[in-house]
């Protein structure tokens, strides 16, 4: 699977027998002594905490130091059958910042969706509960045969009950939804973050059904910002995101889950993988997964909610797709346009806008749509025929 793909829809075990010890037997000392090199030194450091660890059952006590103060340490256990010892219990509540707390927090706002002809599961997805009532942020491609009214929604909630839903809105070119869950109140919602404080580097969980499996966690971080994806969407369509790029294990039916900070904030939407198959079914993950920003996905869910359709922050031109590397080519400009106004030319090349580079179409369309109406940005833009660069400041669209 190539990164225009995206999410859809997809043994232990041990013994133990007692073994008796061997007697016993000094070692013969060597005829000329040896010093150990560091490396065998530490093997046989290791080998003996090993062998030591297998003589008995050890449980965690205190000693006082040479400072007087309490060391943790670990001594042998008072009972001599540990089989009819209690178990001991060290749970704790979970620090906050954790996985464990940031799973605690997030999960009771995360939904499996399930899109159904009557007879059989056309897809499986993830959402994101965003009012108490029961909207859900979610993909376009989990949920679009929903909105031909061929399909019905189902929801199932973290403490496993499952509802029926209603399609509200969606919009193919960004890839972002929003549901209905029916029959419901007073539920837990999830808390955006702010995407444009994102730093590569930083920690974050994703959160879904990857292959039906409900509330699975996984870790990552944020790998990378202002990845243009562009994702098939059937029908000859195709949404285009800013992407978040993250190597938190994402795989079909994470799609529409939140990528959440270390703090539980929404920061993302899962929506496209990458992947080295070359078949035509869906591969898994490979640790180049992408999010929609949450801002940009705030955005568009409200204009989904309150107007049933989506814009976007528009330049006014044409460029060429097919000129994929070296900036994005204008193929025309419409007049009258915020681009016509600010001088921009057919033939021209966009080469950077503000202080990110562009460099294919793509990356101007999908910078274009991050920024927010009524905005003036500043273009590098390379003229037909010449090296040299002129600034160029456009004011988008507004609303």
């Amino acid at each position: 699977m190539t990164s225009s793909e995206y999410p859809g829809e997809y043994s232990v075990y041990a013994h133990s027998q007692g073994v008796q010890q061997p007697p016993y037997v000094a070692p013969v000392p060597p005829k000329q002594k040896k010093g150990l090199g560091a490396g065998a030194a530490i093997a046989l450091a290791l080998a003996t905490s090993l062998v030591g660890g297998a003589a008995a059952g050890y449980t965690a006590g205190t000693v006082a130091s040479s400072d007087n103060s309490q060391q943790t340490t670990i001594g042998a256990g008072d009972t001599e059958n540990a089989l009819e010892a209690p178990v001991k219990s060290q749970k704790e509540p979970a620090p906050e910042g954790s996985v464990e707390h940031v799973a605690s927090a997030v999960l009771p706002a995360v939904v499996s969706i399930e899109l159904t002809d009557g007879s059989r599961v056309l897809s499986e997805g993830s959402g994101s509960i965003i009012t108490a009532d029961g909207k859900v942020l979610t993909n376009h491609h989990v949920v679009a045969e929903a909105g031909t009214g061929r399909a019905q929604l189902a929801v199932t909630l973290n403490d496993g009950a499952k509802h029926p839903a209603t399609f509200i809105a969606s919009d193919v070119n960004t890839d972002v939804a929003v549901i209905q869950i029916e029959g419901v109140k007073d539920l837990p919602v999830i808390q955006f973050g702010d995407s444009d404080n994102l730093a590569v580097g930083q920690s974050v969980v994703a959160v879904g059904s990857p292959l039906g499996l409900s509330a699975t966690v996984t870790t990552g971080i944020v790998s990378a910002l202002n990845r243009p994806v562009r994702a098939a969407q059937g029908g000859g369509e195709s949404s285009l995101m800013d992407g978040i790029q993250t190597d938190a294990a994402i795989n079909p039916g994470n799609s529409g889950g939140p990528l959440v900070d270390m703090n539980g904030h929404l920061i993302g939407m899962n929506s496209v993988i990458a992947s080295l198959s070359q078949s035509s079914g869906e591969g898994g993950s490979i640790g180049l997964g992408f999010a929609i920003p949450s801002n940009f996905a705030r955005r568009v869910a409200e204009q989904l909610i309150n107007e049933g359709e989506a814009r976007q922050p528009m330049m006014g031109v044409q460029v060429d797709i097919r000129q994929v590397t070296d900036g994005a080519l204008i193929s025309a400009v419409q007049p009258g346009s915020p681009a016509d106004q600010a001088g921009l030319k057919e033939g021209d090349v966009v080469v950077r806008i503000n202080d990110r580079p562009i460099e294919s179409s793509d990356a101007l369309v999908a910078a274009t749509r991050s920024f927010d109406f009524g905005e003036t940005v500043h273009l590098q833009v390379r003229s037909a025929g010449s090296d040299e660069t002129r600034t160029v400041d456009v004011t988008l669209s507004s609303e």
